[in-house]
């Protein structure tokens, strides 16, 4: 699989980061079962949450076995120092390292939460005391809905995060506001050297109302092609990295379109599985701009 410099952190990452959500519900065994499947592909980094379930616990035995090969983060939904803090130490712990390589700010969307994040006695505050003192080695933020990447902008005005993560498909980018928004941060990523992380990228749609839902809060695409355009969508523009779904049965199909020559799929391409499989963005600013 191509790699590339994950910013400027000095790591060289795969191109599809392991979304360890899909880890969230997972027993050991199998778990270690799919993890395997990181090895066969050439995936080097792992993005986990402190609220992804169990999942920092179903990595931790692995990783004792493999810690010097793959780059480690973590978030924390935590806003005041106090609980970022609590929150670093648990994740170091259930990860079983003494360093995180990225510790992240999750979804750091909402206004009042992001004066409280970043102001004094944030959760900030607290993340730089633990690279300080070498717990993590770098910072990061994340978000969904609408308005995440214009947050993104002022989140890297204020302090300079190591890495971005948000919402990019080709529904989404398709409401001209969040694209407007996206470009400017991605400009501002290039011109910075911020690695920029891409999630959602195979999602179809929320789940139609009285469906069940499975493995995760979305539907995603089901058909191999269709996932193979959405995902070349991303991998094929310079600079983007894309985390897996949650959806562990799709591993497997996402490393394949990962590990080939990939190129941007042709507009009307994407179109056609809009209109065909009923693609929606997962989030529209006014409507649905939350999880």
């Amino acid at each position: 699989m191509q790699c590339m410099p994950f910013g400027r952190t000095g790591h060289v990452s795969s191109r599809v980061i392991f979304g360890a959500a899909a880890l969230a519900s997972m027993r050991q065994a199998k778990a270690d079962a799919l993890l395997e499947l990181l090895f066969e592909f050439g995936v080097n980094h792992l993005d986990t949450a402190a609220i992804y379930g169990d999942s920092e616990l179903r990595i931790g035995p692995w990783l004792e076995k493999h810690r010097d090969r793959f780059f480690v983060a973590t978030k924390t939904g935590e806003r005041t120092a106090e609980g970022a803090r609590a929150s670093v130490e648990r994740s170091r712990e259930r990860l079983g390292v003494d360093q995180l390589d990225l510790i992240q700010l999750h979804n750091l969307v909402d206004e009042r939460e992001w004066q409280v994040a970043l102001g004094q006695g944030g959760a900030l505050e607290a993340l730089v005391q633990a690279r300080e003192r070498g717990h993590v080695r770098f910072i990061g933020v994340t978000g969904h809905g609408t308005r995440v990447a214009a947050m993104h902008l002022r989140s890297l005005q204020r302090f300079p995060f190591d890495s971005v993560l948000l919402p990019y498909s080709f529904p989404m980018l398709a409401q001209p506001e969040y694209a407007a928004d996206v470009e400017a941060l991605l400009a501002l990523c290039r011109e910075s050297k911020v690695a920029v992380q891409t999630i959602k990228a195979i999602a179809r749609r929320r789940w139609p109302e009285g469906t069940p839902r499975r493995h995760s809060w979305y539907e995603p695409i089901g058909e191999p092609a269709a996932i193979r355009r959405a995902a070349r969508f991303v991998l094929g523009r310079p600079g983007l990295f894309l985390n897996s779904s949650s959806d562990a049965s799709l591993l497997r199909p996402l490393l394949e379109v990962a590990s080939e020559p990939v190129t941007l799929p042709q507009t009307y391409e994407l179109e056609a599985d809009v209109a065909r499989l009923g693609l929606e963005p997962l989030f529209v600013r006014g409507a649905m701009d939350g999880i």
